[in-house]
């Protein structure tokens, strides 16, 4: 009480922190009169002179008052809009590094102008992030003109654009991308062989749109860049022949958790199965044999039983397309992972492609750490302000509306069935429409959507439906939504970046309506019979109340909700919103729906009426509330074992690009084989032992197998006197001779250009396989909770073991893998290119996913590659007890090589090719 009788007398912290901001708002608006007097040329000049003025030693806040300034004035120029104060408000907010909430249709988009031309002077790049290609796309050519119009270069990343193109892209001034694509982007650059080659700059300032739905929603999961592992599609059919078989009381499934389980008697039940279908070995299903069989019945049980059609997903072409369940979008070649899409896939009887294993992986979390400085917008960020701050240090500053909020949020009305609440919706769609009010009806699902549309078929009463089926009509479907009468369905209206004006978009239906009218005279006059009939249509609709917004249920995450609701009132409009529920809504079932069904019909509530009450209001909020808490936890949990994993990916991603950077890598190289030798020595020739307790056999052993150098250490171990430190260094002595002689035979060009691209190869190899390992070990620490230990700590102990393990092969391998080549006399460029190319082969196939109940996966346009050895790069065969290293095995010889034939010179068959590409591969 006394903390609210404060506030209304000095204000809360959010109140102050925008009044300080309202001298700088008065100081651009006292330019406006000046800078209207400039021509566009000198207006534009403008760019050069603050980036000659930042070379000097000015900072970007002492440019902000003139910059903003400019580029309201170009705004009102080039789109015909001017920003209003708490625009400029928001973008100061913005160029500082935090996340603003400002309502729907306050003109967000709009916003980020400021901030993004101010940090673009630097000429370091800007990253505006977007929730999906349509907005990208959107922006980059909406507020691009602005941009372009006072000198900026503009950039857009869009899924099916090259390397080259994605190059361009980022080094504009401003580029417009969404989450995965920058992400993918930053994983497959490090996946790459060449610094040019690369396509991103080092991040600078990122802007994040519905940052809420970015850094929170999404970052659930991590995006992993993945390569095709073993095909078992036909053990994905068989088990899901499997499941249509079991009881209820054979598995027990929570639905809060998203998580199914076999019972004591569904295991027995599956066991009697497979063994009838021969598809088990030994007597249990939790033989170690069957581990696969059980992760296989596990995926397929989810798939029946948590995953629903046109809920989570949809079936098109032969493909189960993964829906996102805050928009409601199509995620076109996006796939669960884990085989969970693959059980999907057999479940609906369409194509079942292979399953993959991860090559390079990161969190939304990390990704966006990356930045120097973020900031973020949208609707609804207060309520997760407490997650924004502790995960990526963004205060969260609600900006207040250009005009004050007119409307009305009416309590929810609860039914006890859902025939009931849709009968309720009808009725008031019917009352709406009758004084030609529009309605905007928001649903959680597809299914849901297309059943409500089909009740208002029944009634004959004409609508439009905006879910994934109908994607393409997006834009125009919204923007006529306010309509007089016009009632739409959306699945969601979250990130649909389309603003709902009251009459209709006269913008959208003039482009529209006008795009094959060639003269200019009826042109004009469609022009304007449009325009009136507009601004008739929206005084009708303000008459009638403005746009009514119906929730058909309420989302597990209040923000959604709030989303929804803000699409009504823009701008100062009228405007209503109302949540219809009932018992047999998801929310309601899963958190103790029974209760409250006992307690309404002790109430004496009727078939089609309703309990409406603030209590009930704050009930579920606190419901939601928890399911919130719930997520962030899987959020917070996720991070700090992705944190452990982060410092490796660092280290390894810093050292690969050094790699790329350097030239000359002889001397790693000399280091490498120092620290391979003293870790050899040390496991045969023990500190403090005498010579006749020395492994000379041993060591004489693994100087073959990693250096190639048959020694005779055993004579050496009798000589009198020998001790360790001579020992070491005549093998030291013998590997820089071997790779003298191969420097005389070669050149050291060559050498250099083979050491550089094996250490890339190497390294490439076994951080992958590190990754594989880290999987294994993430999936099962759980367990170590049954013995008191903290499964955290667990993990990064394991998981620093795996690492030193990690550089301690990648040392061995590089050493290895150079003391057996043998290169052909050809150019350094040559040696280098044939040396990545097979690698590159392969990477062109990587697939982009994110793991998880939520998780998606990208494919890439696939390209046919040669299946070929390594063109410069030739392995000695090794001697019978040599061990063949994982180098040696990525290259395959197709067939014997005749060194007296040059491999450009026209192959001696007569085919008219060259050598190296006919008899020579």
């Amino acid at each position: 009480m006394f903390t609210t009788l404060l506030q209304k007398v000095i204000g809360s912290s959010n109140d102050r922190h925008i009044k300080r901001l309202r001298p700088l708002v008065t100081s651009i608006a006292q330019l406006e009169n000046e800078l209207e007097k400039l021509s566009d040329d000198e207006l534009r000049a403008r760019t050069s002179w603050f980036r000659g003025r930042l070379e000097k030693g000015e900072t970007l806040d002492d440019l902000l008052v003139e910059a903003f300034a400019t580029v309201r004035e170009a705004s009102k120029r080039v789109l015909n809009m001017r920003h209003f104060d708490v625009q400029m408000i928001g973008g100061i907010l913005l160029h500082r590094g935090i996340a603003i909430e400002m309502g729907t249709g306050e003109g967000k988009t709009l916003i980020a102008t400021l901030p993004a031309y101010l940090n673009a002077l630097t000429r370091k790049g800007v990253h505006v992030v977007t929730v999906n290609d349509y907005l990208a796309r959107r922006d980059s050519e909406w507020m691009g003109a602005v941009y372009r119009f006072l000198g900026l270069s503009v950039g857009c990343i869009l899924h099916d654009l090259d390397d080259a193109e994605r190059q361009e892209a980022y080094n504009c001034d401003i580029t417009h991308a969404t989450n995965n694509e920058l992400g993918f982007d930053y994983l497959r650059d490090n996946m790459k062989f060449r610094v040019d080659q690369m396509v991103q700059r080092p991040f600078n300032y990122g802007i994040v749109d519905e940052v809420d739905s970015i850094l929170i929603d999404e970052a659930r999961t991590p995006l992993i860049i993945s390569g095709p592992a073993e095909d078992s599609s036909e053990l994905y059919r068989q088990v899901n022949l499997i499941i249509p078989e079991l009881a209820p009381e054979d598995y027990e499934k929570d639905e809060k958790s998203r998580s199914i389980t076999l019972t004591e008697q569904g295991s027995q039940t599956v066991e009697e199965i497979l063994t009838r279908l021969n598809l088990i070995q030994g007597g249990s299903l939790y033989d170690i044999h069957n581990i696969s069989l059980v992760h296989h019945i596990n995926q397929a049980l989810k798939a029946h039983q948590l995953f629903a059609r046109d809920v989570d997903y949809m079936v098109k072409d032969d493909k189960v397309i993964i829906i996102d369940e805050f928009t409601g979008r199509m995620m076109e070649g996006r796939r669960y992972s884990d085989g969970l899409h693959q059980a999907l896939e057999a479940k609906e009887n369409v194509t079942i492609q292979m399953e993959n294993q991860t090559l390079a992986s990161i969190t939304f979390q990390n990704l966006f750490r990356l930045y120097p400085k973020l900031s973020g917008m949208t609707g609804t960020a207060k309520t997760e302000a407490a997650e924004l701050g502790d995960i990526y240090k963004l205060e969260v500053i609600q900006v207040p509306t250009n005009l004050p909020l007119a409307r009305q949020d009416l309590d929810d009305e609860v039914y006890r069935t859902a025939g009931e609440k849709y009968e309720a919706i009808i009725k008031l769609i019917q009352e709406c429409r009758e004084k030609n009010q529009p309605i905007l009806v928001g649903t959680v699902s597809i299914e849901k959507s297309e059943y409500l549309s089909e009740l208002l078929k029944k009634k004959n009463i004409p609508h439009q439906v905006l879910n994934a089926r109908y994607h393409e009509q997006e834009a125009m479907i919204i923007s006529q939504t306010g309509s007089p009468g016009a009632v739409t369905i959306a699945t969601n209206m979250a990130g649909r970046g389309t603003d709902i004006k009251l009459g209709g978009n006269v913008d959208i239906r003039l482009a529209f309506e006008l795009k094959d009218i060639t003269d200019p005279s009826e042109h004009q006059r469609i022009e304007e019979k449009i325009r009136e009939e507009m601004a008739t249509a929206e005084r009708e609709v303000k008459a009638a109340g403005g746009l009514f917004v119906i929730g058909t249920e309420r989302h597990e995450s209040r923000r959604i909700d709030n989303q929804l609701r803000g699409r009504s009132g823009r701008q100062g409009d009228p405007g209503k919103s109302k949540f219809f529920l009932s018992l047999d809504d998801d929310l309601m079932r899963i958190f103790g729906s029974n209760r409250i069904d006992g307690m309404l019909q002790k109430l004496g509530l009727q078939p089609g009426e309703a309990i409406t009450h603030p209590w009930i209001n704050k009930a579920l909020e606190r419901a939601q509330q928890k399911v919130e808490a719930h997520n962030y936890d899987i959020r917070k949990h996720l991070i700090k074992y992705d944190d452990v994993m982060n410092d490796q990916r660092k280290v390894i991603y810093e050292q690969r690009r050094e790699l790329m950077i350097i030239e000359d890598a002889s001397e790693l190289v000399r280091e490498m084989e120092r620290e391979v030798l003293d870790t050899s020595l040390l496991r045969f020739i023990p500190e403090d032992a005498y010579p006749d307790q020395w492994e000379v056999k041993g060591l004489h052993e693994e100087c073959m197998r990693i250096f190639g150098l048959d020694l005779p250490i055993e004579e050496w171990s009798k000589e009198e006197g020998i001790a360790e430190a001579e020992i070491r260094q005549r093998i030291e002595s013998a590997i820089q001779d071997k790779m003298k002689t191969k420097e005389d035979k070669y050149g050291s060009d060559s050498m250099r250009m083979a050491e550089k691209s094996i250490l890339l190869r190497v390294l490439d190899q076994i951080w992958k396989d590190h990754l594989h390992a880290l999987d294994y070990v993430r999936q099962g620490i759980n367990l170590r909770a049954y013995a008191q230990r903290d499964p955290l700590n667990e993990y990064k102990q394991e998981a620093f073991s795996l690492y030193q393990e990690m550089l301690g092969k990648i040392k061995e391998q590089v050493v290895t893998a150079l003391c057996y080549i043998e290169l052909y006399q050809e150019s350094p460029s040559e040696i280098f290119n044939a040396a990545i190319e097979d690698i590159e082969g392969a990477q062109r196939n990587i697939r982009l996913e994110q793991p998880g109940l939520d998780s998606v996966k990208q494919d890439l346009p696939a390209t046919k590659t040669r299946n070929r050895p390594a063109k410069s790069i030739r392995k000695v065969p090794l001697r019978s007890h040599a061990k063949k290293t994982d180098l040696e095995r990525v290259d395959v010889s197709l067939g014997k090589i005749d060194e007296s034939v040059s491999r450009n010179a026209p192959c001696p068959c007569g085919s008219g090719r060259r050598y190296k590409h006919c008899h020579g591969k």
